[in-house]
């Protein structure tokens, strides 16, 4: 599945407690309500009266710009809105029909290791995409899990199918991932995804998978789990 095996610390809990709370959003989530709301919850899990969340939403079309984002590499920024952000990463889009997953995780209570916690949830990504029979990559100097386009060419062609951005506020996590399920892979082109030129992005329906959402969030529960520890669902009020 991989070209070198993951060497994934488990990422349970090592303080005993309540586990995480799991929650979809039922309806968009506009981006900066999104970041305050992340905000607010990691201020309040360090403080220690929330429990730590993974939080599913889609957002309406935006572009988003992580820390490390380069101005040339907005194409179209008439296209949609723009918003700076504290994420890691550069420039990327989110929009409908793109699950993108926000995990607030108190690192403290796990493993206080940035590397390896990025290397749990790209390994969270990669087995979940296994989950549909999609073998995802990771790669070296290319932010983020990448697929083989065989139709394209491949081993030479690899297209970006999640991207990965995360901010710690004393070592509490915040932002995560964005998995391409059916977006408007059009809507990319306004921007240079990540920075990286040379390749496109896909989505599982680009690859001929049209799974549904809720067959995606039951995918990304079980095998974030196997990674982090069990989840208690609760209703989304949002």
């Amino acid at each position: 599945m991989l070209d070198e095996p993951l060497k994934t610390p488990v990422f349970h809990s090592r303080v005993d407690g309540q586990p995480p709370q799991w929650l979809v959003a039922r309806d968009r989530v506009p981006y900066p309500d999104a970041v305050a709301f992340m905000e607010d919850r990691v201020a309040a899990i360090h403080a220690g009266t929330a429990r730590e969340l993974v939080w599913l939403v889609e957002h309406p079309p935006v572009y988003t710009a992580g820390v490390s984002a380069k101005p040339s590499d907005l194409i179209a920024p008439e296209r949609f809105e723009v918003f700076q952000t504290g994420r890691g990463g550069q420039y990327t889009y989110h929009g409908p029909g793109q699950r993108v997953v926000y995990v607030m995780l108190d690192l403290n209570r796990r493993t206080r290791d940035v590397r390896a916690f990025v290397q749990a949830l790209e390994r969270w990504v990669i087995d979940t995409l296994w989950s549909f029979n999609v073998e995802g990559h990771i790669r070296d100097g290319r932010v983020g899990v990448w697929v083989g386009r065989k139709d394209k060419g491949y081993p030479l062609t690899e297209d970006k199918i999640a991207a990965l951005g995360i901010k710690l506020k004393r070592w509490v996590s915040y932002h995560g991932i964005a998995l391409n399920v059916e977006p408007d892979l059009s809507h990319f082109d306004g921007i240079v995804p990540c920075g990286i030129r040379e390749h496109g992005v896909t989505s599982l329906l680009d690859l001929g998978l049209p799974v549904t959402m809720d067959e995606v969030d039951y995918a990304l529960k079980v095998n974030f789990e196997r990674i982090f520890g069990t989840v208690e669902i609760v209703e989304s009020s949002i």
